[in-house]
């Protein structure tokens, strides 16, 4: 089956089209043949279209973008005279509705939109991207593939807040995770790379980019994870704060002389790796700054970033019992190798010991590649994945399709 995988971030679009066998659908290994793949990026301004088809080089387009519906439009205007039998969506807030990729029909675009208050940066876009590719092809069917979906399996006592039960149930209240779809692909590359079926392995999958987060999986199912009721809770990230004490909101709030949602606001879009360090959100840019300049603020913000990873990371060594491997992937996860080494520094009580060699130079994987940087002799295995999250959705369009017919 040709499946067009269309991926909404806040402020961008990632974009694929591929052939799945069917046969091949319900496996989680190996990649599948590319036949476009692509990303517009900067969507509210003057956008950036970077595209790839096989045998050919990138080639580069700009554009005003106002929308994520217009960006598809965009899409779909590369892709003229391309055969597309379905089209899988990344959604990221799936609620208590939604454990599974689900067909997408009015109801559930209705649904997803309500959702929104829980995820105002990503449902959104999400929509808007469903909305746009009905608009090019109304009658190709359509499946939305969710990042909570993959954490429904927490078990009871890891999704549930300490807070009065009344108030959680009438409000929907409870951790949900997100990334799901980012954390089953490290998982089923680890699997491909390794050999080892993933009804056998327990996992850390350490998910760090702009947006970090971190899982522990066992024998496939995630049983923890950092994000929580919003993507807000958990590790430190770009621009979000990750774990602060609740009462800071409302005492900022008093002093500041603002309303907690505007708290929130700086929460999301003014802390984490932004706040820590007072120059930027890129890991590239701060590791300069403090390797080169010595500069204070971004000395702090990296040994905070890490500390709070390897903070998480023994956790869940505690959670699961023990692992079998530590998965990295996301964008720090992938290009910095400086980083890993730092999370990883003085982990060797567990049996976690990287090859400084190996570690150096895992450059240039594609997506879903893995490469082994834990030393030969190590009891903790360490790996880094390329996330091939486009991949995913695709087989995950077809197994929906297939369980549920038209």
């Amino acid at each position: 089956m040709r499946v067009l995988t269309l991926n909404s971030g806040s402020s961008s679009l990632k974009f694929g089209l591929f052939d799945v066998p069917q046969a091949e659908a319900r496996s989680v290994h190996g990649i599948l043949p590319t036949v476009i793949a692509g990303e517009v990026q900067g969507i509210g301004r003057e956008a950036e279209l970077r595209l790839r088809t096989r045998g050919t080089s990138l080639q580069k387009r700009q554009r005003g973008i106002k929308d994520h519906q217009q960006a598809v439009q965009w899409v779909f205007e590369q892709l003229a005279g391309e055969t597309i039998e379905a089209i899988g969506h990344r959604v990221v807030h799936g609620g208590e509705s939604f454990v599974d990729s689900v067909r997408i029909d009015a109801g559930v675009i209705t649904e997803i939109e309500r959702l929104s208050e829980l995820a105002p940066l990503h449902n959104p876009a999400g929509v808007g991207a469903i909305q746009g590719a009905q608009a090019a092809l109304g009658n190709i069917p359509m499946v939305a593939v969710f990042d909570t979906a993959f954490h429904q399996t927490l078990p009871l006592h890891a999704a549930t807040y300490a807070i009065p039960q009344e108030l959680a149930v009438r409000h929907r209240i409870r951790r949900y995770g997100f990334h799901g779809i980012a954390h089953a692909s490290l998982a089923a590359g680890y699997a491909a790379h390794s050999g080892r079926p993933l009804d056998r392995v327990r996992l850390i999958t350490l998910h760090l980019g702009n947006g970090c987060s971190a899982a522990a999986i066992r024998h496939g199912r995630s049983v923890e994870t950092s994000m929580g009721f919003t993507p807000l809770e958990g590790l430190v990230m770009g621009t979000r704060s990750g774990d602060v004490d609740p009462a800071v909101v409302s005492y900022l709030a008093q002093r500041e002389g603002v309303s907690p949602a505007e708290i929130e606001r700086w929460l999301n879009e003014r802390s984490g790796l932004l706040g820590l360090s007072g120059l930027t959100h890129d890991m590239r840019e701060l590791l300069r700054a403090a390797e080169q300049r010595q500069h204070p603020g971004a000395a702090l913000a990296i040994e905070v970033f890490c500390h709070r990873a390897r903070k998480y990371l023994g956790a869940y060594l505690a959670v699961l019992g023990g692992a079998d491997a530590v998965v990295f992937g996301g964008g720090i996860g992938e290009h910095a190798p400086a980083i890993r080494a730092r999370i990883c520094e003085g982990m060797e009580w567990c049996g976690l010991v990287l090859d400084p060699m190996k570690n150096d130079t895992t450059g240039g994987l594609s997506p879903g590649e893995a490469a082994r940087i834990s030393r030969d002799d190590a009891g903790l295995e360490a790996y880094v994945v390329a996330v091939d999250e486009e991949t995913w959705i695709a087989r995950e369009t077809v197994r929906c399709l297939q369980r549920a017919p038209s």
